[in-house]
């Protein structure tokens, strides 16, 4: 994934994304070609050059300032997680640094241990690149049930959340508002893709997921950018029924390692019962005790 590139497509989505009438500009009725804004007319509410503005959209500008970012931030009325993927785009990549193999990515003993901690409350700890490192026992059934529990203990198959909400006909049954979630992944995805260009992992699951669905497709080239780390979700279990859940994503606070997703419900409510039956349901079962025979029975 070549930064540069990204840093155009981005720019360019966005400028076609905005009307004139959106930031006050008049166009008097005029036809035209393509939707929404014009390079010279972006760089006029950005306060720069309509040239300079060109090669930048094209990719051949790579040293653009900060200040210069930020006013194009703010003509294109981006948020704070789209300004900061807007940094990170420009960002130069460090001269002279050969690309490396990603390496393999773990859950830390402490992660382990919190995973612990909190069972009886779904939970995953999911990779960058949306790889399931590690579930509890709730998080299995809540989220991936018809999978094998043993899934994540083997790094080539791990189960994928992106792939699964894409490709995975249980999981996308799963959300009532599928195309919430599916957003909700692909904002994601492309605020990974700007801060790791080098990963050829990362790059393979978004050309397979390009491929193999034409949903994603479409909302990649959207270069839409969402931080969800807390959301609202209505599922539509299997087993307990029809629930919503808020999954709150924890990062750890350098941000560069595994995230723990954890779902739960409003003490009370009937969603926060079905999380305790999904829970009692999916218990593994004590072995009972053989009786002991009358003969070696202690006295």
């Amino acid at each position: 994934m070549n930064k540069h590139r990204q840093l155009a497509d981005f720019l360019q989505a966005r400028r076609s994304q905005l009307r004139p009438e959106d930031v006050g500009l008049r166009t008097y009725g005029e036809r035209r070609r393509v939707p929404g804004l014009r390079r010279e007319e972006l760089a006029m509410l950005a306060g720069i050059s309509a040239p300079y503005y060109a090669r930048l959209e094209q990719g051949q500008s790579r040293n653009a300032s900060r200040e210069v970012l930020d006013a194009l931030a703010g003509a294109l009325r981006l948020d704070e997680s789209e300004r900061a993927h807007l940094h990170a785009l420009a960002r130069a990549p460090q001269r002279g640094r050969a690309a490396t193999r990603p390496r393999p990515e773990r859950v830390t003993p402490a992660t382990s241990a919190l995973l612990a901690a909190i069972e009886g409350t779904p939970a995953l700890v999911l990779g960058r690149r949306s790889d399931v490192l590690a579930w509890n026992g709730q998080g299995h059934a809540l989220f991936a049930g018809h999978l094998d529990p043993d899934g994540p203990d083997t790094p080539g198959e791990r189960p994928n959340m992106a792939r699964s909400v894409f490709l995975d006909a249980h999981t996308r049954d799963l959300y009532t508002d599928w195309p919430a979630k599916a957003r909700a992944v692909v904002g994601n995805l492309r605020l990974t893709a700007g801060r790791y260009p080098d990963d050829h992992l990362l790059a393979g699951l978004i050309g397979e997921l390009t491929m193999r669905s034409p949903e994603f497709a479409s909302m990649w080239a959207d270069h839409r950018i969402l931080a969800c780390d807390v959301a609202d979700y209505e599922l539509r279990h299997p087993l307990v029924g029809s629930l919503t859940v808020t999954q709150q994503t924890l990062q750890s606070p350098q941000g560069n390692g595994p995230s723990l997703v954890v779902a739960t419900a409003a003490p009370g409510s009937p969603s926060a019962t079905a999380l305790m039956l999904l829970a009692h349901g999916t218990a593994p079962r004590a072995t009972p005790r053989q009786h002991q025979d009358s003969s070696t029975r202690p006295i």
